[in-house]
């Protein structure tokens, strides 16, 4: 359990792995600000979600690709305002196509938002956690950062990159008690795997040794126990939650 005066901030909270993530780290004690881009209605019902359940929770719009934006909300919302306990960095986006028709905005608008987004929250998180001598980083990276994908040229690179950043900021905030891990995710259940085809997704199962596609939950459970005590040991590390599947 959470300190219950302790704060998670959740990246792209408002639906699909980040809801879930928001909605059992609520549960688990933590008062949540989860952040949007698009569709405030959705990031308010989870919210909703949350307090009708007991928990305490704040949506923001936030695009995380703004390294402006982040800046002002870490100043202006978190700062000397809640004891920051938890980041986790969720919010990002894809852009698919093949390596030799990718267009250069797609290649940019993916780094800018995947990693770029990542490491600028987390650098504003840790000149906090580093005060406070405590503190827990969770980045969501991906199976195919470490496989490949084809198609998905810009997003793997964005994801990989994301590794590397953990481990290296792992080191660097070690000292101050303050621990960055990484959770990848495999196939799981949200809006757009539902979009797919059914024979692309029996291709998919077919690939997975559990023979099912995970939920969002199955991740938010790895995040929330990363930032809890019960992982205080742990920080470097990268976390898969994919049925098995190693492509």
């Amino acid at each position: 359990m959470a300190d219950s005066a302790s704060t998670a901030i959740v990246t792209g909270g408002s639906r699909g792995i980040g809801r879930g993530i928001a909605l059992q780290l609520a549960l688990e004690g933590w008062q949540v600000f989860l952040t949007y881009v698009s569709k405030p209605d959705k990031a308010e019902e989870v919210c909703r979600e949350i307090e009708e359940h007991g928990g305490t929770a704040r949506a923001f719009q936030l695009d995380v690709g703004d390294r402006e934006a982040v800046a002002s909300f870490f100043k202006d919302s978190v700062k000397g305002r809640v004891h920051l306990g938890a980041l986790v960095n969720n919010a990002g986006l894809t852009r698919d196509g093949l390596l030799l028709r990718m267009k250069a905005s797609d290649w940019d608008d993916v780094l800018q938002a995947n990693l770029t987004g990542t490491f600028t929250c987390l650098q504003e998180a840790a000149k906090l956690m580093i005060r406070q001598r405590q503190g827990r980083i969770v980045n969501i990276s991906s199976v195919v950062a470490l496989s490949g994908n084809p198609g998905q040229s810009n997003y793997c690179a964005s994801k990989a990159g994301i590794i590397g950043l953990t481990k290296s900021a792992a080191l660097e905030l070690a000292p101050r008690n303050v621990t960055v891990n990484v959770v990848a995710p495999g196939f799981i259940e949200t809006e757009m795997t539902a979009e797919l085809d059914p024979e692309a997704q029996k291709r998919y199962l077919e690939r997975i040794p559990l023979g099912v596609l995970g939920k969002p939950q199955d991740v938010a459970h790895a995040v929330a126990w990363l930032a809890s005590e019960r992982a205080a040991y742990i920080t470097g590390q990268v976390i898969g939650v994919n049925g098995g599947l190693y492509m």
